[in-house]
């Protein structure tokens, strides 16, 4: 007669089987969890990772699609200057940057400081345009006679296709105006302490 395991042995053998399992499992979740773990990021740009999905319908049709961005150049009364852009208008690519130059030139025979200001039409334009660089709030003094070329570096966000208010748009203004600064006065106040600087030259 054969004489059976005691239970205890029995079920020593069934723990070492379980036990084993469990590890090969866990090995093989690691191993799963990792591209599981690439494939989220890259989804939701989480840790770092560029977020990555499905192209826009309308990326393709938006390749060669641009905006005229015209320009209107105004000088406030009381300060004698000259003020115009060297290109009326510009056609820019959605999304590339521009860089386009204007001119002022202190035509009095004294020393005058001015500040330009600007906006933007249609004002629902003014979400899309975006400016790097710009000389607007920046207070320039100009020697007589003195002449000064100023850059603004921009572009035009394509996501202005995107908004159902300016996705018909093709055309759009910049407009500048410069004002007479002096201190004491507001417009002083509201310059900023950085911008882009000029090159200076005949007219």
């Amino acid at each position: 007669m054969t004489a059976s395991r005691p239970p205890s042995s029995r079920g020593a053998r069934r723990t070492a089987i379980a036990c084993a399992g469990l590890a090969l499992g866990m090995i093989g979740l690691a191993f799963a969890s990792v591209p599981l773990y690439d494939a989220f990021c890259k989804a939701t740009g989480y840790d770092g990772t560029p977020r990555q999905g499905p192209a826009l319908a309308s990326s393709a049709a938006r390749a060669d699609d641009s905006m005229v961005v015209h320009f209107d150049t105004n000088v406030a009364p009381g300060l004698p200057w000259k003020f115009i852009p060297e290109a009326n208008n510009v056609e820019a690519k959605l999304g590339e940057t521009k860089t386009v130059f204007f001119r002022v030139q202190n035509t009095s025979s004294k020393p005058s400081t001015g500040v330009a200001t600007f906006n933007v039409q249609p004002g629902l334009m003014g979400s899309y345009f975006v400016k790097i660089a710009c000389f607007c709030f920046n207070e320039q003094t100009l020697q007589p006679g003195e002449t000064l070329d100023v850059p603004v570096v921009f572009y035009v966000d394509p996501a202005v296709r995107e908004d159902s208010n300016t996705a018909h748009l093709s055309e759009m203004t910049l407009s500048y105006t410069y004002f007479a600064s002096k201190n004491g006065q507001p417009v002083t106040a509201a310059v900023a302490t950085t911008g882009a600087s000029g090159t200076k030259r005949d007219f």
